[in-house]
């Protein structure tokens, strides 16, 4: 019994080194997001403190952000000049809760830092041509006024020590008749590579389904990823 209690504070400043060393607290809390997702992330949810590399997708970053906004939680989109608050409406964000930062100039990485000050959620796309996936000490900053503010980064491309890894592959839209008729629904694979496992969790969803909502089809699957997979390379998917 004595050898347990001493073990106590040996566990305590265990994980407090492993918490630093990570860069994010293990307890950490999360945001709950659409079902769909939650049986892919880490934690069920978007870690709070944590930044997510995500493939180019509109479709995806959109119902990423639908629950945290649905909740109350304020969000940000910064440097994507195309998505609208059409779009955003459709998939349940709260426009007044919405704000958009089309083109944040060559300070994008400061502006982003700043607007983590004020938001929960932040999504922001780099720049063409843009370092920042290889880190630095701007980076290094973001980092850490993510953990201090308790607040989730959303990256459309790569992002160094990302909580993980949220892609996309093998789209297919259906609805066209003969030669009329409009796309209805689109169907397609997301697989979230994490940290904290050396499994990929993968599941086919409708992205959107014909209703403009997410879906989820059948049950999620797991394959081996290998552990020094650290970088994301972003494809571009509607």
């Amino acid at each position: 019994m004595r050898d347990q209690v001493q073990a106590v504070p040996d566990i305590h400043a265990l994980r407090d080194r492993l918490e630093r060393m990570q860069g994010r607290r293990m307890d950490a809390p999360v945001l709950p997001t659409h079902p769909a997702f939650s049986s892919l992330l880490p934690g069920g949810g978007l870690r709070a403190g944590s930044a997510y590399a995500l493939a180019r997708s509109a479709s995806l970053l959109l119902a990423l952000l639908a629950r945290p906004s649905q909740d109350g939680s304020w969000c940000g989109v910064i440097g994507m000049p195309e998505l609208g608050a059409e779009a955003a409406e459709k998939y349940g964000l709260d426009l007044d809760r919405l704000v958009f930062i089309p083109d944040p100039g060559p300070r994008w990485l400061a502006v982003t830092a700043t607007i983590a000050e004020v938001l929960p959620v932040v999504a922001v796309r780099p720049p063409s041509g843009s370092t920042a996936a290889r880190g630095g000490a701007e980076t290094t900053r973001l980092a850490a006024r993510l953990r201090d503010r308790g607040a989730v980064l959303l990256v459309q491309g790569a992002w160094p020590q990302a909580e993980a890894v949220i892609d996309v592959a093998d789209p297919r839209w259906t609805g066209l008749g003969q030669g009329h008729g409009y796309l209805a629904r689109r169907e397609l694979t997301v697989s979230v590579s994490s940290r904290r496992s050396p499994h990929a969790r993968r599941a086919r969803m409708l992205l959107p389904a014909a209703d403009g909502s997410v879906e989820l089809l059948g049950t999620p699957t797991e394959r081996l990823v290998p552990r020094e997979r650290d970088e994301y390379r972003p494809r571009a998917v509607g």
